[in-house]
């Protein structure tokens, strides 16, 4: 991932507190552990609310160049709570570019794009050009790298530079290498080897113009330094002189993982170039490179083809390259599945707000899935009662819902509430009411319904939780649903009703794990 901000001499700030300054300069000299180690101090010790918030963003910045998966989720929700007490469009800017990182490395194309959307609005109404602003749209650059959006990656890349212009920022700081690097690769994985070419050509020709400037190894970013070291070994390994000193792009003492993985695959391009196909081929049946944040997968078979065509083994170089254009087809593939898994979530958005449209009274309405409230509930099946209507309650319960807020944050669990609360009001029947209980139970008043008729719809219901892609959104964590039914006849108050029909789904809930 990307560095979090840079140093700048007189630059405008909004908040230049000495720490928080050098939390961003160790992040920018690679030393991320360090980083995190004092952001978390300032989090825990200050009582400045814009301080704690920079702080947790710039910890979640360093956790993420550190590759520390474990740790992303409680550091994305705890960022998420510093900025809701304070919304500045930058801030909000910031978390959501570095949350779709996340996002992505968790295996959630859904949640990546839905962060890269909110950041890149956020960041359209930031009024001051700053270091703060100009980061947050690198991050958010790269992040569209990350996923393969490469045209939304070089235009958020320019707007970057332009803040960063405005600002008086040094310009070295805002290269992004990395997206151009990482397009050229893209190129080659499908194929277009010319076009790679021509790529990693520019992002040389602009290495050698930095290089020109006094101290530029110094001036530059880690990170930086490493991926421009690694374009010019790729197009080395392609049968083109790059013109730079490889070896001195790619020395380095940071800590981030990505730089370390970027000099081992430059290290398997220099053994090809060097005629030393075998080593190459040794080097890669060992390689373990986060996919997610380097050149994804397909990186790995495109070099093993190269190394096989080195040995003059046309058949294995072949299979390779099949391999490497598979896995670029298998990832297209996946965003096409999103395309069409969010023009469904949209839908289900859009019955979502009509429904509650019908209930505008926010004191009646539920703030996270803007379904009715246990409030709106109880007026309702009052009014039932008053007049005399039967039917039947169902209180249905997302099973093992804390795995979700586990594994992902308890921001993923808030999307998958809203997606379930989607899926209710898709599927329920026009006349059916539906409540957000509390936590993550919801409420089902089905009038004029009885419990066998009920049993039908909760099976309906059952069945389109189960159906849905959760994966997109919860990667590797079920999602699925029990509903208990109890009968509504107006003389009972829905308290007793809600009470048979929570101990009817705990009885389902019991028997399906006897099951």
């Amino acid at each position: 991932m990307s560095r979090s901000g840079a140093d700048t001499d007189g630059a405008p700030r909004r908040s230049d507190t000495s720490r928080v300054a050098e939390v961003r300069r160790l992040l920018n000299a690679g030393h991320a552990s360090q980083a995190c180690a004092l952001a978390a101090q300032i989090a825990a010790e200050s009582t400045d609310p814009t301080e704690i918030t920079e702080a947790l963003l710039r910890r979640l910045a360093a956790l993420l160049n550190l590759n520390l998966h474990d740790e992303l989720a409680e550091a994305v929700d705890e960022a998420f709570n510093a900025i809701r007490g304070n919304p500045d469009p930058a801030k909000v800017g910031a978390f959501h570019a570095l949350a779709a990182v996340v996002a992505h490395l968790d295996g959630s194309l859904e949640r990546c794009v839905t962060h890269m959307v909110r950041s890149s609005r956020a960041l359209g109404v930031a009024e001051e050009a700053d270091e703060e602003v100009a980061s947050a749209w690198h991050n958010l650059a790269i992040s569209y790298s990350y996923i393969g959006f490469h045209g939304q990656a070089l235009a958020t890349m320019d707007q970057a530079r332009r803040i960063a212009a405005a600002a008086r920022l040094p310009t070295e700081r805002y290269l992004l290498p990395e997206i151009r690097v990482r397009l050229a690769v893209s190129l080659d994985h499908r194929g277009d080897t010319d076009g790679c070419v021509r790529v990693l050509r520019d992002v040389v020709a602009v290495l050698s113009r930095q290089l020109a400037t006094p101290d530029a190894y110094r001036r530059m970013p880690v990170c930086d330094r490493a991926y421009f070291g690694y374009g010019a070994a790729r197009l080395a390994v392609l049968g083109h002189e790059p013109g730079v000193d490889i070896s001195e792009l790619l020395k380095s003492d940071g800590s981030e993982k990505i730089s370390q993985a970027l000099h081992e695959l430059a290290d398997v391009c220099r053994a090809i170039q060097e005629g030393r196909p075998a080593d190459a081929l040794c080097r890669l049946e060992t390689l373990r490179c986060p996919d997610e944040q380097t050149f994804g997968a397909a990186e790995i078979p495109r070099l093993r083809a190269l190394a096989h065509l080195a040995r003059g083994d046309g058949a294995a170089a072949h299979a390779a390259d099949r391999e490497a254009f598979a896995l670029t087809a298998t990832a297209a593939d996946r965003l096409r599945e999103l395309f069409v898994d969010g023009v469904a979530a949209r839908i289900d958005h859009e019955d979502l707000r009509r429904t509650v449209a019908r209930y505008a009274d926010e004191a009646l309405t539920d703030p996270l899935t803007g379904l009715p409230n246990r409030r709106h509930l109880e007026q309702y099946t009052e009014t039932m009662a008053r007049a005399g209507e039967v039917g039947a309650v169902g209180v249905l319960d997302l099973d093992e819902f804390k795995a979700v807020n586990t594994m992902h944050g308890h921001l993923s669990g808030d999307l998958v509430l809203q997606r379930v609360a989607g899926i209710l009001t898709r599927v329920m029947r026009r006349a059916d009411f539906v409540a957000r209980f509390g936590g993550d139970e919801f409420v089902l008043v089905l009038p004029g319904t009885s419990l066998e008729e009920a049993a039908e719809v909760g099976n309906r219901v059952v069945a389109a939780i189960a159906t849905e892609d959760w994966d997109v959104l919860v990667p590797n964590t079920p999602v699925s649903i029990t509903v208990g039914w109890a009968e509504l006849d107006g003389r009972t108050e829905l308290a007793s009703s809600f009470e048979s029909a929570d101990r009817a789904m705990l009885r389902a809930k019991q028997a399906a794990r006897a099951g």
